[in-house]
Parts: structure tokens; sequence; C-alpha cells
């Protein structure tokens, strides 16, 4: 048996986060991953400036900035037409990179165990992992860092709840010029044009020399359009987008797009002595709101720099000790905001009354008004942001 003060399950984003800080703590810790690297997966592929303020607040943000590419400045296209050229610091990497750069920054005092944990039992004091292999870790406290590890839930009594079933499916693929150039713009974000699109936006940001897509809509998987999508990328592409081509320059899908639905849910009877979930353990959120790593690094630099040094400096790890992390202020914040955006941008793409309507107007000249100040302030002349459209080699008028 192994015995430790805190046990992982999972070395995932938040569980590799968790186990580097805890163990640069001087934290007794042992984590517990089927993986020896972590392999390919299609989730978070990039960081705006909040997430990056985020993950500075653990410590250990040099490394994982240093494996991305970074851009400074994304054009935004409304409309049908790039309304904006703003400045906005953005980290753009691959999320199996980002997890092992993570894992990279473990201490070694940290003991890795490559194995599945089966089963879990808790209690006030001490808390027990059954492996796979049939070892065992004994620690004072158990952090959830699996995911939805439906197994694991049921054997502690630990629900998950519904809060929006096929809320929304994120679509991440590589896109090239068909000519074999480069695009022109560094990255853009092309927003819904038709409440009917069902279309949150389109992102395109590089990625080290390649050109990476993520397209988030609202639609269940047995939908026409992702079953066009799955066939011809490029031209179910094309029938949501319409106007791309005209913007960037005429464009190819270059590898096999990853198609990734996801359900909001959150957990219930989580309240246990011994036990604390973070990150999509507890509550999963929407890719197109972009909270995931808002709340990942929330819940994990709370819980390692608030919470469990003060839980392991007195006897026990009672349920009412548990119970504050989750009662955290800015834990709370975070989640709540990441909920709120969830609905609200849906609501902002698909709904067709007259007010979802003026609101997505508003926006449009929201944006055409504050990049039409900004191309003036920067000396960008008088025309307006999009009458103009950056193609490959040089510019060109855009048709309309």
């Amino acid at each position: 048996m192994l015995e430790t003060d805190v046990a992982i399950i999972g070395c995932g984003l938040a569980g590799s986060t968790a186990a580097a800080m805890l163990g640069r703590a001087g934290i007794a810790t042992v984590v517990v991953d089927p993986h020896t690297e972590y392999p390919p997966d299609f989730r978070c592929e990039k960081l705006d400036g909040s997430q990056i303020a985020a993950l500075e607040k653990t410590g250990l943000a040099g490394p994982i900035l240093s494996k991305g590419t970074m851009n400074s400045r994304i054009q935004v296209v409304r409309g049908g037409r790039v309304v904006d050229n703003k400045p906005r610091r953005q980290c753009n990497i691959l999320y199996n990179t980002m997890v092992n750069a993570m894992r990279g920054e473990i201490p070694q005092s940290v003991e890795r165990v490559t194995d599945k944990v089966t089963d879990v039992t808790n209690s006030a004091e001490r808390q027990t992992l059954i492996l796979s292999s049939g070892e065992t870790v004994s620690a004072r406290l158990v952090i959830f860092a699996s995911g939805l590890n439906v197994a694991l839930r049921e054997s502690l009594g630990i629900e998950l709840k519904m809060i929006s079933a096929d809320h929304s499916v994120s679509i991440g693929f590589d896109i090239a010029p068909t000519d074999g150039g480069e695009f022109d713009f560094e990255a853009l974000t092309y927003f819904s044009e038709r409440a009917a699109d069902r279309l949150a936006y389109l992102a395109l940001f590089p990625i080290g020399s390649v050109k990476r897509a993520n397209l988030f809509v609202y639609r269940d998987m047995t939908d026409p359009w992702l079953v066009a999508f799955r066939k011809e990328p490029r031209n179910a592409l094309e029938t949501l987008v319409p106007k791309l081509a005209r913007i960037i320059g005429d464009f190819e899908v270059t590898d096999t797009p990853k198609i990734r639905p996801v359900d909001l849910v959150t957990a219930g009877g989580h309240i246990q002595p011994g036990v604390v979930l973070v990150g999509d353990a507890f509550g999963t959120s929407c890719p197109a709101a972009g909270t995931g790593c808002n709340k990942v690094f929330t819940d994990v630099e709370r819980l390692c720099h608030a919470y469990v040094p003060a839980w392991l400096a007195t006897p026990g790890m009672d349920a009412d000790k548990i119970a504050a992390f989750y009662e955290d202020p800015e834990k709370l914040a975070a989640d709540t905001q990441s909920r709120a955006k969830a609905f609200r941008l849906k609501s902002l793409s698909t709904e067709k009354g007259l007010t979802w309507s003026a609101r997505r107007r508003g926006r449009y000249f929201w944006h055409l008004t504050i990049g039409t100040l900004r191309r003036l302030r920067e000396g960008g002349g008088t025309h307006l942001p999009g009458h103009v459209v950056a193609g490959r080699s040089g510019t060109r008028k855009a048709h309309g």
C-alpha cells in the first residue's frame, strides 16, 4: 500500500496542474493515471487573456506558454465582413501538448502511478483507492480530476445532474490555402450571420506553421449538416459560412476533423469527507463559451493554495472542510460565469425573436464602430474595416 497525504485521480489538465502545485509546495502527493504520456485529445486549443491570467495564478504559466504559438491580433467578422482587427493576447496550443507540458512541471517528489483506479472508499480520516493491478493507495485527501468517470462516482454516490443535453458541438480541423501559399491574417473569428445556421462562431488561429480551425455549432449529432460535414467538410463549411472564402481566399480542409458533442452537467451529492472534485469532474463547460480553462485553473489554484495546506495542518478530513472549497467566492464566480455565458451565447446565436435579432444587430454595429475608431487611431485611414479584405497576396476588394 502506498501512503500519502494527497492522491490525485487523473492527470489531464486539472490533475497535472494540481500535482505540479502540490509537489512544488512540498506536499506528499501520488497521482494515478493510465497514460505515461497524455494522448491526442480534441479539447481546448487556445488560451485567451483571461485564461492566461488564471493560469498565471498557479505559478506555472511560463512553461506552458512557451510551448504554444502566441498571436497578438484577431480579425473579427460579423455580417460577412471584417469589422475589426483588434489587439488580443492569445496562446494557441493543442490540448495534449499543454497537458504534457504541465506534466513536465510535476516534481520528482510526486509519485506517479501508471494504472487505473477501479474503486474508492472514503471516511473522515483516510481514503483508499483500489487500482486495477490490485495495489492500493491510502491518502488523507483524494482529488477527483478524472472528468466524467461514472463508475467511480457511483461508488461514492455522487450524481451527474444534467443541465443541458446536447448543448453544443465542437469541431476541430486544419485549414490551408488551396494554392499552397499562406493566409495573410494572423487570427480570425467569424461570427454567425443567421440564427437559422445555429452557429456560434468559427475561430482560425496559428499553431506552429499550421492554421487551426475551431468551429462551434448548436446541433445534435444526427443533424443533416453534421452528416454532410463528415463526408465533405470543405463543402459543408461553405454552406455554413458562405462568405469565408471571399475574406480569406480559397481554402481546403487538410486533415480529418475531430467532432466532440458536449452536455452541460454538474455534480450532486459531492460534499463528502475526504474527496474533492475539480474541473470537468465537478461540472462541464461549453467550449464555445471559452470558459473551461478558467474553471480548471481557478478550481486548482484555489484548492491547492487556499485549502489543501490548511486541511492537512489539522486532524481529519470531514465534509465540512470539503464544503468550504465549493463555497469559495472565486470558484463560485467562475462556475456562475461559465454557465451564464454558455446559455447567453447559445441564445444570441440561435434565438429568432425580435429581441435577440436586435442584440445581434447591436453587436455588429458595436464592433463596426469600435473597429473603425481603432483603425483611425492606428493611422489606418478612413476606410471602414471590411471595405478592403485581406486575401493571401495583397489586398482585394470584397464583394457586396
